[in-house]
């Protein structure tokens, strides 16, 4: 780096020292932001991968229909993991390898962030394992209400991109996309209390 670049960055880490000794609930709130926008990002480069190895196994003439929660407008089940056998772009719903590829996904993302949230965000020095329970627990809630609002708008996303529309591939990866960065942001609003909760600063004995 020249030296303009080391002054420059200088600057930019002490303003970043005073504003976080000024606001430190904001400055915690921003640097979860950043590291929660980091590990979407990373879920949008896994799920291509992940689902394309998904994609060539039996299991997507599997259906994976879980979880009755009440009838559609149409009469039929509503269910919170529904995902018919077959592929997307015919009409399916990917069956048992979609919701693998999607959970898989979700999972390795999370896992990283538990890690990063916890070291760098919250500087927590309490009970990794009380933590880890906890964060389990949390995970597993906010991914049934996530799928279950999933049903809400996953059905027209794809149907616009894949038919209407008529993007083929392409539209059936935006809709991955979409959908995933749905599901973000519901994880990342409901996560950030649960943190300050679990992720304690104990006092250094």
């Amino acid at each position: 780096m020249r030296n303009s670049e080391w002054k420059l960055a200088a600057s930019v880490s002490v303003h970043w020292i005073r504003f976080k000794e000024k606001h430190p609930n904001i400055a915690q709130f921003l640097v979860f932001l950043f590291v929660s926008y980091g590990v979407t990002a990373l879920q949008l480069v896994l799920m291509p991968v992940i689902k394309g190895i998904f994609a060539k196994t039996s299991y997507v003439s599997i259906s994976f229909q879980v979880l009755q929660l009440g009838h559609n407008f149409d009469g039929t089940a509503y269910y919170v993991f529904d995902y018919l056998a077959g592929p997307l772009a015919s009409g399916g719903g990917g069956g048992l390898a979609y919701f693998l590829a999607v959970q898989i996904t979700i999972a390795i993302a999370q896992v990283i962030n538990f890690f990063v949230q916890r070291s760098i965000t919250f500087k927590s020095n309490s009970n990794i394992w009380t933590a880890a329970i906890w964060y389990v627990i949390a995970y597993i809630l906010i991914t049934i209400g996530a799928a279950a609002a999933q049903g809400l708008y996953k059905e027209p996303i794809y149907n616009l991109l894949i038919n209407t529309w008529e993007m083929g591939h392409a539209g059936e990866t935006t809709a991955d996309m979409i959908t995933m960065k749905i599901n973000g942001t519901i994880s990342f609003w409901i996560f950030y209390p649960i943190f300050k909760v679990i992720f304690k600063q104990r006092p250094e004995k």
